[in-house]
């Protein structure tokens, strides 16, 4: 079976370096990059047509939230995950209108 190819996207190095040992410890995940920023992770998108793109809602340059909303429109097969330390429900709703089918 082909491994889900996963695009992590958070200016926080040290949360993405660990969320890459999680999953890259299960073989039917494979992590094919890292950005630190929103524009970053659109470019990354473009380039590597991951299936899954985890990104954090608040980055600089692009936040998350416009960045999935550029990512679901290039590529709407890719499955959008944005993370987040906000519980305030109006998050959710805009990380939802802008294409995210998982939001933790």
């Amino acid at each position: 079976m082909k491994p889900l190819r996963i695009l992590l996207a958070d200016d926080h190095t040290v949360l993405r370096q660990g969320l890459r040992l999680l999953l890259e410890r299960q073989p039917e995940f494979q992590v094919i990059g890292e950005a630190s920023d929103g524009r970053q992770a659109i470019e990354m998108a473009e380039a590597g047509h991951p299936d899954v793109v985890v990104l954090d809602i608040g980055m600089p340059r692009l936040n998350g939230i416009e960045a999935a909303r550029q990512i679901t429109a290039k590529f709407p097969q890719t499955a959008i995950v944005i993370l987040s330390m906000h519980t305030d429900e109006s998050y959710l709703l805009q990380a939802l209108k802008a294409g995210a089918r998982a939001y933790f």
